[in-house]
């Protein structure tokens, strides 16, 4: 039965089915916003796949900042015997 998948009357009956219940109107403000969310979605993975990939062999590792601010290490103090 669903052996051949999507046929194209069916994919014709769908569209015919989201005309008219949206309208014509609405179908590129729609077509609009389902293009932006797959550019934000696109964008959103690039820099996933960016930040967890592996530094390629031969290059060096990025720089860590030098720290400016010398350590401030707490100071022990005895308890007073009054």
């Amino acid at each position: 039965m669903l052996r051949n998948g999507f046929e194209p009357w069916h994919i014709l009956i769908v569209v015919a089915v989201v005309v008219l219940l949206f309208g014509s109107k609405k179908l590129p403000e729609m077509a609009r916003g389902l293009g932006r969310s797959m550019r934000i979605l696109k964008a959103e993975t690039a820099a996933l796949r960016e930040d967890g990939a592996e530094p390629e062999p031969g290059t060096a590792p990025p720089a860590t900042p030098a720290r400016t601010t010398p350590e401030v290490t707490p100071q022990v103090t005895s308890p007073r015997a009054d």
